[in-house]
C-alpha cells in the first residue's frame, strides 16, 4: 500500500470512527470486578484488558503489554479513553518476573505502566523486539533484553522467543518502523504460551506452528479491524484470528485487543460476535477459541 492509499485510508477510518454511533461503546460497564488473584493458584492466564495478560507459568508471574493508564496516547488529556479498568491495577499484582512487550504502539508500550511495575518491582526483567530495549532505556526504563525475529533468551528455567508479526512500529510521525515488532513464545514448566501482539494475517503463522511445535496456548488479536481496506495488513479480524490458530495448530486459543480502547470502527460487542461466526464457519469448537471478561481467568 502506497503513502497516498494509507492516507486515504487512514481519513475514512477517522471518519467511520468518529461518525459510528457512541451507544455501540457505551453499553459495557466502565468496571469489572476483579477477580482474587487466588483465582490464578495454579498455572494459566487472567485478561487484564486490551493485550494486558498476567500469565503464572512455572513459577513464573508475567505480563504481556501491560497499559494501565486511562488512554493510549502520547498525552493523557487526548485520545483513545479506556472504557473498562484493568483487571488488576499495578498495586494488586502479585510479584511480577517478566514483562514480554511485543511493539511501541501506545495502546502496548505504555510508559506509564511501565515506569510504575520498575518502581514497584525494581527486578522484572523486559524482554522486546529489537530496538525497543534502547528507547526504553532514553526514558529512564533501563536493562531491556532485545531479540530479533526468530531469536531466544533463557531466563532460568523458562525461554522466550520473539517471532515475526506482520505489523508495523511508530510513536511518532517520523520514527515509523524504526523499531522492531514481533509476537513472543514462553516457555515454562513444560508449557509453552504464544502472544501474538499485534499482527496481520500471514502465512508465518504456519512456520510458527511447524517451526516451534505445539503450543499450548495462543493469545490472538480479534479486535481494531474496520475498516477492513486499511486495517488488514495490520490487524486481524475474528476470521483471521481463528485461521491463525488452526495454522499455529495450537491446542487453545484466547481473544484479546477489544472492548477497551475504541480504536477503530467496529462496535464493542462486533469481535465477539464475528467470533463465534468464525469459529462455526471454520469447524473450531466454541472451547477451543475463547474470550476472558477483564479480571477473568482460565487454567490449564
Amino acid at each position: 500500500m502506497d503513502a497516498r492509499s494509507r492516507r486515504g485510508g487512514f481519513r475514512r477510518m477517522l471518519k467511520r470512527r468518529f461518525s459510528g454511533d457512541p451507544a455501540q461503546w457505551a453499553k459495557w460497564p466502565a468496571y469489572v470486578e476483579n477477580q482474587s488473584y487466588e483465582a490464578l493458584s495454579g498455572e494459566g492466564v487472567t485478561f487484564l484488558g486490551h493485550a494486558a495478560f498476567l500469565i503464572h507459568l512455572g513459577g513464573l508471574n508475567v505480563l504481556t503489554d501491560p497499559a494501565f493508564s486511562e488512554r493510549c496516547s502520547p498525552v493523557q488529556w487526548l485520545g483513545p479513553r479506556r472504557v473498562r479498568a484493568p483487571g488488576l491495577s499495578v498495586a494488586q499484582l502479585p510479584k511480577i518476573d517478566l514483562i514480554l512487550l511485543s511493539h511501541n504502539h501506545y495502546d502496548h508500550m505504555d510508559l506509564h505502566t511501565l515506569r510504575a511495575l520498575r518502581v514497584r518491582f525494581p527486578a522484572v526483567r523486559i524482554i522486546t523486539p529489537l530496538g525497543n530495549g534502547a528507547y526504553l532505556a532514553g526514558e529512564g526504563i533501563a536493562g531491556a533484553i532485545e531479540l530479533d525475529w526468530w531469536e531466544s533468551v533463557r531466563l532460568g528455567d523458562a525461554e522466550v522467543m520473539v517471532t515475526p508479526a506482520r505489523h508495523f512500529s511508530a510513536r511518532t510521525l517520523w520514527d515509523r518502523r524504526r523499531m522492531l515488532w514481533g509476537g513472543l513464545v514462553l516457555r515454562a514448566g513444560g508449557k509453552s504460551v504464544y502472544f501474538s501482539g499485534d499482527t496481520g494475517y500471514t502465512r508465518g503463522f504456519k512456520e510458527i506452528g511447524e517451526r516451534l511445535g505445539v503450543l499450548d496456548l495462543a493469545l490472538l488479536p480479534i479486535g481494531a479491524y474496520e475498516p477492513r481496506d486499511f486495517m488488514k495488513p495490520a490487524h486481524t479480524n475474528p476470521d483471521d484470528a481463528v485461521r491463525a490458530f488452526l495454522d499455529l495448530g495450537a491446542t487453545q486459543a484466547i481473544g484479546m485487543h477489544f472492548g477497551t480502547f475504541q480504536l477503530t470502527a467496529e462496535a464493542i460487542d462486533a469481535p465477539e460476535r464475528d467470533l463465534g461466526a468464525a469459529r462455526a464457519l471454520h469447524g473450531v469448537a466454541p472451547e477451543r477459541f475463547v474470550t476472558l471478561d477483564v479480571g477473568e481467568s482460565w487454567k490449564f
